[in-house]
């Protein structure tokens, strides 16, 4: 039976509202830890036993670790930027961490928010960067840094991530969603560390977000349970045209391992604002449950949407509709 899967986020963390989706036959919940700690999240986690108790289910809940991602520092308030504008990078700019700062070099691309802001490198001297917009919108807090082409060297597992092992059990976590698998020594850290918090029998969903987890998929396979095909950061990382057939090439590597494999981002997209999904929408899901795929996830659809439990009863429906043809 494939699993099915939503995000925890402010739309939807009332107890109610999780009722309603876990009695719609949902498996479980993600819970993204890049902009919050676990223990901030403690009013959604309680919510979450409230409704099991109030249904009777025993949802999963993955947590969603830091791991080696780069993404923007807290921000007093959003800095809207646009196209064609003249943007400062760093020291009396907008704020980046300093390895970022470091890696950047004339005419590299910076993506913002999977992709949703574009920049190019005009100019940099390590410590800061003069860019050009290409594509605008409002840098919020948080939000994601891509740099095609450039990995910058992080632990697998932050201190942060650490800091919410140590208290996971206590929130009803079951498993561990890993974000920018690079290569067999970043689940060996993982599984390190949930050792180390008592945390062995979590599963453990590696997320393949960049072309270096990508070329090194089958070196790393055998220590993850869940391989997810993370197609936001992916498709950041991928020229767009490349996305469809990476999403392929991943699916038939785990088919032949046995591998099972997990679909998330843009599953349901438009049902973040819309009561109804596209035809494309509903169409990829199914490609996705043909493909063999053991899971599917949504994200803002229930974390920010306003059609969350909807959008969870199309995503069971078409899950069931692929399952029964493939």
């Amino acid at each position: 039976m494939i699993k099915t899967y939503a995000t925890l986020g402010p739309a939807c963390c009332s107890v109610d509202t999780l009722a309603s989706m876990l009695r719609l036959g949902l498996t479980g919940f993600r819970l993204n830890l890049s902009h919050r700690t676990l223990e901030d999240c403690r009013d959604w986690t309680d919510a979450l036993q409230q409704a099991a108790v109030k249904t009777g289910c025993r949802p999963e809940l993955i947590i969603d670790l830091r791991g080696a991602e780069l993404r923007l520092p807290q921000l007093p308030q959003p800095i809207p930027v646009s196209a064609g504008e003249s943007v400062l990078l760093g020291e009396d700019g907008i704020p980046l961490d300093g390895d970022i700062l470091s890696a950047l070099r004339l005419g590299q691309t910076i993506l913002i928010d999977d992709g949703a802001i574009e920049m190019l490198v005009e100019s940099a001297d390590n410590i800061s960067a003069r860019c050009r917009c290409l594509r605008g919108g409002a840098v919020e807090s948080r939000k994601s840094i891509t740099l095609p082409g450039i990995e910058i060297p992080r632990p697998a597992v932050s201190a942060a991530d650490h800091a919410d092992l140590s208290v996971a059990r206590n929130h009803g976590v079951t498993a561990v969603m890993q974000p920018f698998v690079r290569s067999r020594e970043d689940l060996l850290q993982v599984r390190q560390a949930l050792a180390q918090h008592g945390l062995e029998n979590f599963r453990i969903f590696a997320k393949v977000e960049n072309a270096e987890g990508l070329s090194s998929i089958d070196s790393w396979l055998d220590l993850c349970d869940v391989v997810t095909i993370a197609r936001g950061d992916l498709g950041s990382n991928l020229p767009f045209y490349e996305l469809p057939r990476a999403q392929k090439r991943i699916a038939a590597i785990c088919r032949a391992a046995g591998k099972d494999f997990l679909v998330v981002t843009h599953l349901l997209q438009s049902m973040i604002h819309s009561a109804v999904p596209t035809r494309a929408e509903v169409t990829d899901i199914y490609n996705a449950c043909l493909d063999g795929a053991a899971a599917l996830m949504l994200t803002g659809e229930t974390a920010q949407g306003a059609h969350g439990v909807e959008a969870v009863r199309i995503l069971l429906e078409m899950a069931r509709c692929g399952e029964e043809d493939r």
